[in-house]
């Protein structure tokens, strides 16, 4: 096992186009790091240079003491799992999980018994004489598993190793790689488009967005204190709702105006934020998670400035919960980040008429909200975030307005 650091590495294509640039981060021993981000933001590209398989254009990769810039792939003691399962489809489970031993020249007694050893993890014991195609779809990614285990690297690197399996597939192997990293022990380098992916299996995850590292962080830290409107955005599911603001004094307290909505801020979120007084009388981001919504009738009595209503669109009952769109008469955020988020969304940034917003609240299965129906919706403003328009940063800390310290 070892560290794996990056070391203000950057990726320059002869274009002159910078896939990663000046990426900073340092993995340690036995970390199970996910790095996440949209399509085409540099986390493959980042993977590969600690693999051998991309050049690296400026900065050092390092793996435990050793810099492996111009060290080939081989020499560099890592173990690969990709989105395909690459298995040879003529060869037996047992040969496939043995092929790299093999190709070393291991003595036969140690390729077995290191091969019965990830059968036994990984419960393929009853498949090693099966080719690939007798095989599901699971059962050929703990193969590929079993095949980087059987190497003893000192890192494993997983490029979406999940992407072709089923929903429901995605959240067992998601569940069994977390249990065998944690067994193992090994650092993990661990790259995925999916931010649930990213939140359940992650020790840390750091978040790509054009090439640059924009946090890296627990996955609840990234939670509850995204640095910026990006990482607050794509972080979380469904994602948070966005909304431009007002901040104005009510007493000897705060509220935000967003349109014609008015929500009072507790005491302790003003202290915890010391940055927003600067905002007073100005235009903020207003950022409300669908979880710290729900629907009136089913919360209670709520004060008017812990409120907010909006006109019922759509209803997604998924039994234990359930998801209500409502447009409410307060503008959308419009800025390059939630425009980029929509676009990886693959939706239209939501919006209704002008001054007019599409919001998502996951509401307990108790509510009876229907389709066109007009909604109170109780607030958790203990909660609410806030960011700056102009820089996207989030807005806590009263000496930097940035992220938390």
């Amino acid at each position: 096992m070892a560290e794996v650091a990056f070391d203000r590495v950057s990726k320059i294509y002869d274009d002159g186009t910078r896939a990663v640039n000046d990426f900073q981060v340092e993995i340690a021993d036995g970390e199970f790091l996910v790095l996440v981000g949209p399509s085409g933001c540099g986390k493959t590209t980042a993977l590969r240079m600690v693999a051998g398989l991309e050049e690296i254009s400026e900065g050092v990769v390092r793996i435990g003491d050793r810099i492996v810039n111009h060290v080939p792939s081989r020499d560099r003691d890592i173990a690969m799992v990709f989105q395909s399962y690459a298995l040879y489809p003529h060869l037996s489970v047992r040969e496939n999980i043995a092929f790299g031993l093999k190709v070393k020249r291991l003595p036969k007694e140690e390729i077995n018994r290191r091969v019965e050893e990830a059968a036994r993890i990984l419960d393929l014991e009853p498949f090693l004489d099966r080719k690939p195609r007798a095989l599901s779809g699971g059962q050929r990614q703990r193969v590929a598993m079993g095949r980087a285990i059987v190497r003893e690297p000192a890192c494993f690197l997983m490029d979406e190793p999940l992407s072709n399996l089923d929903a429901k597939l995605r959240v067992q192997m998601r569940a069994e790689i977390a249990r065998l990293q944690q067994n193992l022990g090994v650092t993990t380098l661990y790259v995925t488009h999916d931010q649930v992916e990213a939140m359940t299996m992650g020790d840390r995850v750091a978040v790509m967005r054009k090439g640059e590292l924009q946090q890296v962080a627990p996955p609840q830290e990234l939670y509850d204190h995204p640095v910026n409107l990006f990482v607050a955005g794509f972080i979380g599911s469904p994602a948070m709702n966005l909304l431009e603001g007002r901040l104005e004094r009510a007493g000897d307290g705060l509220a935000v105006r967003a349109g014609g909505q008015y929500l009072s801020l507790p005491a302790e979120l003003v202290a915890a934020r010391p940055a927003l007084q600067r905002y007073v009388d100005r235009t903020l981001i207003l950022g409300i998670r669908p979880e710290d919504l729900e629907d009136a009738a089913v919360a209670g009595d709520a004060p008017d400035g812990r409120r907010i209503s909006g006109q019922a669109q759509l209803r997604e009952a998924l039994g234990s919960e359930l998801m209500v769109y409502l447009t409410v008469d307060a503008p959308a955020a419009s800025t390059a980040e939630t425009s980029e988020l929509a676009e990886d969304a693959g939706v239209q940034q939501l919006g209704g008429a002008e001054g007019q917003t599409t919001i998502v609240g996951r509401f307990s299965p108790r509510s009876h909200v229907r389709e066109g129906d007009r909604v109170e919706v109780v607030v958790d403003t203990t909660t609410l975030h806030f960011f700056d328009p102009d820089t996207g940063l989030g807005i806590y800390d009263a000496t930097n307005g940035g992220g938390p310290t």
